[in-house]
């Protein structure tokens, strides 16, 4: 009875006894079936030698070593890659060198270690522990997947053998983010290259930029020009635009600060303007009152212009008398005539008004009244 099989009650359908012969027997057949694998690659060697690579004249030979083995494999009733891999399993371990009761499998995976001494070494210690070698420790030796993983490392590329079919890494990767103790291990920067991908979708990203907006320490941690960038494309919608502003310009600080924009103000000014324009139009075209009003502000534009008017000439009294006696210079004199001219051309506008009721100017009159 093998010593090394740990001892249990039962194993499977048999009893532990039983289970103890079986291994016995099969380790027998095992240990027929390496000598037959290495006897089919002594074979294979004899054939066709281990060759170097390199060069037109060597890749010609490594051509006629396939057609060597993949007819020798044929004759035999055996694949190609399993000649193949008898073949160069028996170039790594010479007949001394091969060791009874380690099998064939663990002859070859051990054979991937390239230095000689440290490869013949290795087969005669097993790992830590264990009295024999396994095909798993054979590969975690020489650094490959392992079938039965045991190690969270074993385990995470297990995993990603897996999924490498995309569309079982979406099915996985659902699956694992639904598990809080997981995401809660993810590294942040990680977290937010799985944050990225997800919202590529637009529709996505609309669902869940407006929930982070809903927390206040998400939402202190983004950078000023990033807060400035996403108000401009909230506000992008005119609707949207004016609720916002209109709760902006409430604060005091965020007016006054707005306001120092020479363009912002401006706009509130225009819009301040348009909006009592508006207004009066409204009221003109529906209140029942506005036709008195607008005599009333005919009446009060008649005493603005004879208010103007006389306003002129008392000033004019007042003035002219002191230029009796004095000489003006030149420029003096060029600039009372450009007034004057404006104030004829202004008084003729008047007549014209107020004999016609045409108020338009014409561009001449336009750039006079602009002192152009």
């Amino acid at each position: 009875m093998p010593e090394e099989i740990e001892k249990a009650d039962n194993v499977g359908s048999v009893s532990f006894e039983r289970y103890a012969e079986i291994v016995a027997e099969l380790r027998k057949l095992i240990e027929t079936t390496s000598r037959a694998q290495f006897t089919i690659g002594d074979y294979a060697l004899e054939v066709e030698p281990m060759r170097e690579y390199g060069g037109q004249e060597k890749a010609d030979e490594l051509f006629t070593v396939k057609d060597s083995l993949f007819r020798l494999a044929e004759d035999i009733g055996l694949t190609y890659s399993s000649v193949r891999n008898a073949r160069w399993t028996s170039s790594k371990w010479p007949k001394e060198r091969r060791v009874a009761g380690v099998s064939h499998t663990v002859h070859r995976v051990l054979a991937a270690i390239p230095d000689d001494e440290e490869r013949f070494a290795a087969i005669l210690t097993p790992p830590p522990g264990k009295a024999r070698w396994t095909p798993d420790e054979a590969n975690r030796r020489v650094g490959r997947q392992v079938q039965k993983p045991v190690t969270p490392q074993e385990k995470v590329s297990a995993v990603h053998t897996l999924v490498q079919d995309e569309r079982v890494a979406a099915t996985v990767t659902g699956d694992l983010l639904r598990r809080p103790a997981v995401v809660a291990q993810v590294k942040p920067e990680d977290k937010v290259r799985v944050v990225e991908e997800l919202t590529r979708d637009d529709e996505v990203a609309a669902a869940v930029a407006p929930d982070f907006l809903r927390r206040p320490a998400v939402v202190a941690r983004v950078a000023p020009a990033e807060k400035v960038k996403v108000v401009e494309e909230l506000t992008r919608d005119d609707h949207v635009a004016a609720e916002v502003t209109t709760g902006l310009l409430r604060r005091p600080d965020i007016a006054a600060r707005a306001m120092a924009d020479d363009t912002a103000r401006h706009q509130v000014n225009h819009a301040q303007v348009e909006r009592g324009r508006q207004a009066r139009e409204h009221f003109e075209e529906n209140s029942p009152v506005a036709p008195a009003i607008r005599k009333l502000d005919r009446t009060a534009e008649f005493l603005d212009l004879v208010t103007a008017c006389h306003a002129f000439v008392a000033a004019a009294g007042r003035v002219v008398p002191g230029l009796r006696d004095r000489q003006l210079g030149d420029d003096e004199r060029v600039i009372v005539h450009e007034n004057v001219a404006r104030v004829r051309a202004t008084l003729d506008w008047i007549e014209t008004a107020v004999d016609t009721g045409e108020v338009d100017v014409d561009s001449e009159l336009a750039r006079l009244l602009q002192g152009e």
